[in-house]
């Protein structure tokens, strides 16, 4: 037992097995959890409480920071010991009981959680189970790889749970920036004029009277899977990055850019990667998570700093982080998602903002979370915070998937809409990169279809837009039609009018 990663001495009696901390969750308690998209997440208690969910009929409301790992998610789904989740999820077994009614989910803008639960907009918070690197000799937490909402629920829940990771160096002290906003009306500014600034503490604050359990680990976080760049991710890339190019030329951007926040997967890595390769220097983030992509352009000198909530990347990227960690300390910084994506921060500071969408329509809006309107994926995350408020608000995806490009990611109008065409400047498939600044929703029309469309449905979507146009409108539709796309994908499994699809057979 690593007795010495507890440095308070009044704690060091309290270290028990991660099934005795499981017993003490009990069937409807609101349980808030450290982790942010498999970063620092809970890897003894919450498993061990999913293995006593198999036994015994209980359940819980979880919060948390974003996505778990360890399929934690999925063994909780799977055992019906989730009653309500919130904020974000990625995991499929999860997906399935929500999308089937038999988990209640709240999909939130990441920014908000630690608010509601502030102002008392959420039920009170009966335990937290938080993830450190040690146990300070004042009774503070030192964070692991995320921070996500763990300092609100550590000031907010009545008991506290603590996982000590011992595969966590102990050198990780000092990466954080744990700050606490005053409470309304009292509010002042949050200083922050740039991705490097610190204006809080690096430990999170732990009232020792709360602390009921220490539980030890060792397993490292979920790798993050990061594919290599396909002809579509690598195209949509080069768009991209040619329009920066000539953003700099034309004397709107410099090479440094503005700090950028990029959502996960791989199209972000792919464009993240692209950086390395362009005319671009001395460049900052100021994101949600820090992927594989973030260290190779440290790596490469085009990366100066990068501030966010977590760090989600690759086994291979995550043991080389951890081994050279004193090498790129300096250069990062893990703050608390409702800092890492304030409105106010993200406008001051100038972000540019690249999102991944599921779809989106002639018009600009854009879905990210919802199969044919209906059907959960993941939930919104961070992209709503940073697209209403960036200095610009990029949406990437594929203009067409599936085989024989069945499904069309272009469609006349999205049935489920996250953010609205008033947030969104740049759409970017592999066919080309639409530029809606300064564009009225007719001139949007023609850009978006001529230059983001798969030139199978170009055709259809010019002709829905000319016979709506005929009924006039700000926003030409024919409601009718505007969701023929999905009918008919419902219906014969393709997006396509027949003969189209025979011409593609």
């Amino acid at each position: 037992m690593h007795l010495e990663r507890i440095r308070f001495q009044s704690y060091k009696d309290k270290v028990i097995s991660a099934q005795e901390a499981a017993d003490f969750l009990k069937d409807k308690m609101v349980v808030g959890t450290s982790g942010f998209t498999k970063a620092g997440d809970s890897k003894a208690v919450l498993p061990a409480f999913a293995k006593k969910a198999e036994f015994e009929n209980v359940a819980i409301t979880l919060i948390t920071g974003a996505s778990l790992g360890h399929n934690t998610d999925a063994d909780l789904a799977k055992n019906n010991a989730l009653y309500k989740r919130m904020p974000f999820q990625a995991d499929s077994s999860l997906r399935l009981k929500i999308n089937e009614g038999n988990v209640l989910f709240i999909d939130q803008h990441l920014s908000e959680t630690a608010e509601l639960l502030e102002n008392k907009h959420l039920p009170k918070l009966d335990f937290a189970i938080l993830e450190a690197t040690y146990i300070d000799e004042k009774g503070n937490i030192i964070p692991t790889t995320s921070v996500g909402n763990s300092a609100t629920f550590a000031h907010l829940a009545d008991k506290i749970i603590i996982e000590i990771n011992t595969s966590i160096p102990l050198n990780f002290k000092g990466l954080h920036d744990i700050f606490m906003h005053e409470k309304y009306p009292n509010r002042d500014v949050i200083n922050i004029k740039s991705s490097d600034d610190r204006i809080g503490v690096d430990y999170i604050t732990i009232d020792p009277k709360k602390v009921v359990g220490i539980v030890f680990t060792e397993l490292p976080d979920s790798a993050a899977l990061v594919s290599a760049p396909d002809k579509k991710t690598t195209a949509i890339a080069d768009h991209l990055l040619a329009f920066f190019e000539n953003e700099i030329k034309v004397g709107r951007l410099t090479k440094s850019l503005m700090p950028l926040q990029v959502g996960i997967g791989k199209v972000a890595n792919a464009v993240m990667s692209g950086f390395s390769r362009g005319n671009f220097e001395n460049l900052v983030m100021y994101s949600e998570v820090l992927q594989d992509s973030t260290f190779e352009l440290f790596d490469s000198g085009k990366m100066d700093f990068a501030s966010a909530s977590s760090i989600t990347v690759s086994e291979a990227c995550y043991k080389h982080v951890l081994e050279n960690f004193d090498e790129y300390k300096d250069k990062m910084i893990l703050r608390p998602q409702n800092i890492s994506n304030s409105a106010e921060v993200i406008r001051r500071l100038g972000i540019i903002a690249i999102n991944t969408a599921i779809e989106f329509d002639i018009y600009g809006n854009v879905n990210s979370t919802h199969i044919s309107g209906t059907k959960m994926m993941n939930g919104i995350g961070g992209s709503g915070d940073f697209a209403r408020n960036s200095f610009l608000s990029i949406f990437v995806t594929q203009s067409a998937s599936k085989e024989f490009d069945a499904i069309s990611h272009v469609v006349p109008m999205v049935p489920h809409v996250d953010h609205t065409e008033h947030d969104v400047d740049i759409l970017v498939t592999e066919q080309g990169l639409a530029d809606l600044r300064g564009l009225a929703p007719r001139e949007r029309v023609k850009v978006i279809i001529e230059n983001c469309a798969h030139p199978d449905y170009k055709e259809e979507l010019s002709d829905y837009y000319n016979r709506a146009c005929l009924g006039g409108g700000q926003t030409p539709h024919l409601l009718e039609e505007a969701f023929s796309f999905y009918n008919r994908l419902a219906k014969t499994g393709s997006m396509k009018q027949k003969k189209s699809v025979e011409l593609s057979s």
